[in-house]
């Protein structure tokens, strides 16, 4: 089932073709009682969206007993803020339709890799309250995630950068001060949901500093986090299934998982 975020038209929406409509797949779970959410923000590095960071991922969390939706988000030639308001929108439209899929409003989360983990990381830190007063009932919601899961993301974009999701997102030109209000890791507070993160020591596309980053400023503001640095393996890995030493941040993040309350 597909879900089209805004039905009559996106914000910024430039055309009238499918990658002009951010939407929803949706991949529910049965069960007797509501059940954790998690939304999947593939990677690709604002240009894309790599498919076995999507689909497998939300079949991952299925099996664990939690309901998923995997986030079809702008890219280029959409910049800033269109991937940030889908993220935005994508959690909102979940919480608000939550009795309709049997899922719990307190527990929805976002999990995202490389540039969708950047996306992910943006929706955690410029999240925004409900506006009771909104002429949309879904905009009367909070767009905060319950929890996120970076898997080798994309943080700053002023230091150990991945320039191509930068140029992709802000442009080639992008000021200094628009860099900064992006760097995820400067816009860590209090506020930011708990967070799992996990990245490869060698990651040669996006440095493991990213993630270590971003922890650092998660210990600073006191916000629970774990993170996992395996010593090698190339960026991109999704499941990795077949890797010797990452596969197991499926098995760490599931506990983490449970521990936040996302499943039994």
């Amino acid at each position: 089932m597909t879900i089209e975020l805004w039905p009559e038209g996106a914000p910024y929406q430039a055309g009238d073709g499918e990658e002009d409509r951010p939407r929803l797949a949706a991949f529910p779970v049965k069960s007797e009682e509501p059940v954790g959410c998690v939304i999947v923000c593939p990677g690709g590095g604002y240009r894309t969206r790599a498919p076995h960071e999507g689909e497998p991922i939300a079949r991952w969390l299925n099996s664990l007993g939690i309901a998923s939706f995997v986030l079809h988000y702008r890219v280029a030639p959409y910049r800033h803020p269109a991937p940030l308001e889908d993220c935005r929108r994508a959690i909102r439209w979940v919480r608000s339709h939550a009795a309709e899929y049997n899922i719990r409003p307190d527990k929805i989360g976002m999990l995202g890799f490389s540039a969708g983990g950047h996306a992910t990381a943006m929706a955690g830190v410029h999240h925004e309250p409900g506006n009771p007063q909104a002429a949309d009932p879904i905009d009367r919601v909070s767009s905060r995630p319950d929890a996120i899961v970076l898997c080798y993301p994309v943080i700053s974009f002023v230091q150990h950068m991945h320039v191509g999701s930068m140029h992709n997102l802000l442009g080639e030109d992008a000021p200094q001060q628009l860099r900064e209000q992006m760097s995820g890791e400067l816009a860590v507070n209090a506020e930011t949901p708990p967070t799992f993160l996990w990245h490869t020591a060698d990651d040669a596309s996006v440095p493991v500093e990213n993630s270590l980053l971003f922890a650092a400023a998660l210990s600073r503001h006191k916000v629970p986090f774990d993170l996992h640095v395996y010593e090698s393996g190339k960026h991109g890995l999704g499941l990795a299934e077949d890797h010797p030493e990452a596969y197991l941040w499926t098995t760490e993040c599931a506990n983490w998982l449970r521990k936040q309350g996302f499943a039994k």
